[in-house]
This record gives structure tokens, C-alpha cells and sequence, in this order.
């Protein structure tokens, strides 16, 4: 609180430096100041804001922060600034107009370095704002007054980012020494169809930095984008038998997301690693299929599909799978086949599984694809996270539910932070973390 207040305290200060410097050349009319000592105003409180006594993750939020601060400030000092120049011009404390352009475009010039300062450290340094709000305040960001409501969304989604990563930051380090997230056996991630696990782009988003930073070691799945259950299954159980071969751990900890955990369902039953597993939890997972991905392969012509999947395999195979398959992988999505494999894949014996659903809560809820496929999905399946029916989430002896009050929802992409997105209403990061602090409370 006292850290939060001093940086207020310090912003108040350079909101008046950048008051007085803009208003110079009215001021310094009826209060001479030294041009050297308004060089130095101008300066410092252009760079003070940088300076701040809370604790950030790393430099760039502190870059962030200094954004925000000057936008702040170039708000403030505006206003007061507009507010004296009014004064000014009906008092006749100019002595002629000249003096009042003159000293009109020395406040435009102040206060437009001020804006500049905040808005290109916020748009290099945010992630919150996202392309559109970015695009949307460059467009109108010459438009009065539209320009100031699109400021105030940019200084308010930033504040929200700000507060947020400081939060975690500093309960990560509250319990650095407690280790919350180093289990027993290790974490390995699985990704669903058509994605690969990538280092530039991680389907897991923020997610494994957070764990990692807990105390917990994490894998990943490493198979194919696409391929059918079974494939796929061979290609984890693989991956799972090295794991184990190389650390000694005996066992690891599975976190699967869509295809990824009925393609573990299949190895550990079919592909002997059934010892393997410590435990397996399944997230937003068609545990019975995709009701309107029957529909698609039905009513889709043959040719399309053949062309659709043929330009996926062969992209797919350029940058890095062997044999990708991209109507196998649909095929075993759809419920007539799902439901048929369940008969085969029981939950497994001696291990702990549990499942986790979430759903959007209206189709603009969710990002591009995903807002466009709600409502057909919600025609089929009913309430949905985008792709996968609320009904098909259940699986094992524990199931979550995760929504969120308001418009907004979790969508199937939500759930793995795939958007890098900071959601009202749920910390996907802090949630995984408590996840695996389960799992190691378990003795997993």
C-alpha cells in the first residue's frame, strides 16, 4: 500500500513538472524560469515514472508501467493545461495573439512528446492490448473525442495487465521457497489436434513458465498435429517410455487438452504404459465425441475434404511431422466413433484420472475460429466451449466445471492460455498451478 502510494505520490509530481513546462511561456511572463531549469522539468518527468518501488516480473513491465504513467500524466497535465490556456485567452493574459500561438503550440508540443512516450512503451511492451484495440486506437486516435475513449480503454486494459502480473509475480515469490508445484513425478503436457509443440509459440501459453517457477518439471508430448487415436497413442506411449528411460521418475503426471487426452486414454490401455502413468487429466477433452463433426464429414463434399486435408498434410509435413493425417484425425473426433471407443478405453485401474470442461458463455466470447463454430456447435452438442459439447467434458473420478459470470466465457482455447489472454473472472495460470498443487498433495 505505501509502495502504491508513492508512485501515485511521484506521478502527481511529474504531472505538475509537465503542467509547468507546457505553460512556460504564459508562466514565466509573471514568474520568470530559467530555460535551462524547464529543460531539466521536461526531462525528469519524462523519465521518472520509470522509476517505481513495486516489484515487477521483469523490465518490461516496469517499460509497461512507465507507459501507462505517462499516459496518466498526459491526461492530467492536459487538462489542467487546456483548463489555462482557456483562462488565458478570454483574460487577455497574452499580450497579443502571436504570443498566444506561440504558447498554445509550446503546450501541443509538451504534451504530445509526453503521449508519445507512454504509447509506444505500452504498445512494444503490452500483451493485453491485442491487434485490435492497438489498430482501433491508431485509427482514431486523431479524432476528438473518440480518441479519448479509446485512450481511456488502452490506459485501463494495461492497468488491468499491470496489476495482474505484479499480483502473481509477487505471489510467486511469497511461495518460491514453498515449491507448490513440484510433484512426485513429472508433468507431461499434451497438445490436441493440429498443433505441434513449438519452443517460439508454446501451445500451453504462460502456463509452463508458471509451473516451472513453482517448482514443477514439465515434458511435452512432442507427437504428431494430426493423426488418428491409435497413431497418436504410439507416438506418446514412446515419449512416455523416454521420459521414464532418461530421469529414472518411474512414472509421469499427464495434462491433456482436447484430442490429446483420448489419445492417452488409448495408451495407457493399448500401448503398455499403463505402469507409466501416475495420474491423467483430461481438459475440455470430447471424452464423447463431436456431434457436429459428424455432421461436417457428412455434408462437406468429398472433394473438398480430400483437397483441405491434402494441403494440411503436406504444409504439416514440411515443418516437422512425419505422417501427419488430417482426416484421420477428424474422423476419431466424431461421436459415432468416440462413443464406439469408449466401450474399450474404461477408466484405467490404479490411476488418477479426473476431467475439466469449461464453456463459453455466448459465441463472441471466444476468439477467431472459435466464435464463428459456437453457435453450429451449440446447435449440435448444446452449451459449448467452441468446439466441444458441455456433455462430452466428463471423464474419471473428479470433473471441474469452469465458467465465469457475464458475457464473456472460457473457450476451448482459454483453458491452455492459447490467447495469452487475461480473463475477468479466471487467472488460467494461477488455476493450473493450484491443479498440480492437488497432485502433489495427492503424493503424485
Amino acid at each position: 500500500m505505501l509502495r502504491k502510494l508513492t508512485d501515485i505520490l511521484l506521478h502527481l509530481f511529474c504531472t505538475l513538472l509537465i503542467f509547468i513546462v507546457a505553460n512556460a511561456y504564459l508562466l514565466t511572463a509573471y514568474c520568470p524560469l530559467p530555460t535551462s531549469l524547464t529543460v531539466l522539468f521536461f526531462l525528469a518527468a519524462n523519465a521518472l515514472p520509470l522509476i517505481s518501488f513495486r516489484h515487477y516480473p521483469n523490465f518490461k513491465f516496469r517499460v509497461c508501467n512507465h507507459g501507462l504513467a505517462c499516459l496518466k500524466i498526459f491526461l492530467l497535465s492536459t487538462a489542467g493545461t487546456v483548463a489555462l490556456q482557456l483562462y488565458a485567452l478570454f483574460s487577455s493574459l497574452y499580450a497579443n495573439w502571436a504570443k498566444a500561438i506561440f504558447g498554445i503550440l509550446l503546450c501541443i508540443l509538451v504534451e504530445a512528446l509526453v503521449f508519445w512516450n507512454g504509447i509506444i512503451c505500452v504498445y512494444l511492451t503490452s500483451v493485453q492490448l491485442g491487434i485490435k484495440l492497438r489498430i482501433l486506437g491508431a485509427v482514431f486516435g486523431m479524432i476528438p473525442p473518440v480518441n479519448l475513449y479509446f485512450l481511456g480503454k488502452i490506459i485501463c486494459t494495461v492497468s488491468s495487465e499491470i496489476t495482474c502480473e505484479t499480483a502473481l509475480h509477487e505471489r510467486n515469490l511469497s511461495r518460491r521457497d514453498e515449491q507448490v508445484c513440484r510433484t512426485k513425478y513429472p508433468l507431461l503436457l499434451v497438445h490436441g489436434v493440429f498443433f505441434r509443440d513449438s519452443v517460439n509459440f508454446n501451445y500451453w501459453g504462460r502456463i509452463p513458465k508458471e509451473l516451472l517457477s513453482n517448482g514443477a518439471t514439465v515434458f511435452y508430448g512432442n507427437h504428431q498435429s494430426a493423426a488418428s487415436i491409435a497413431d497418436s497413442a504410439e507416438e506418446l506411449a514412446e515419449r512416455i517410455r523416454q521420459i521414464v528411460a532418461e530421469t529414472g521418475c518411474e512414472k509421469v503426471n499427464i495434462i491433456a487438452h482436447s484430442k490429446g487426452g483420448l489419445d492417452c486414454r488409448y495408451a495407457i490401455k493399448h500401448c503398455g504404459i499403463a505402469d507409466r502413468v501416475a495420474s491423467l487429466t483430461t481438459i475440455n477433452t470430447p471424452h464423447r465425441g463431436c456431434q457436429f463433426a459428424d455432421y461436417l464429414l457428412e455434408k462437406v463434399p468429398t472433394a473438398a475434404k480430400e483437397r483441405v486435408a491434402l494441403t494440411y498434410n503436406k504444409v504439416l509435413h514440411k515443418i516437422g511431422d512425419p505422417n501427419p493425417d488430417f482426416m484421420a484425425a477428424v474422423s476419431d473426433l466424431t461421436s459415432e466413433r468416440v462413443c464406439a471407443l469408449n466401450d474399450s478405453l474404461p477408466v484405467p485401474e490404479g490411476i488418477y484420472c479426473q476431467s475439466v470442461g469449461s464453456k463459453l458463455n455466448r459465441a463472441t466470447g471466444g476468439k477467431f475460429p472459435l466464435n464463428f463454430s459456437y453457435p453450429l456447435v451449440k446447435y449440435f452438442d448444446g452449451a459449448n466451449d467452441g468446439l466441444v459439447g458441455e456433455d462430452s467434458f466428463r471423464f474419471g473420478e473428479h470433473y471441474t466445471f469452469l465458467t465465469t459470470t457475464g458475457k464473456r466465457g472460457i473457450s476451448h482455447g482459454d483453458v491452455i492460455d492459447l490467447n495469452r489472454e487475461n480473463i475477468r473472472g479466471f487467472d488460467v495460470r494461477e488455476w493450473y498451478i493450484k491443479l498440480v498443487q492437488e497432485l502433489k498433495e495427492k503424493g503424485l
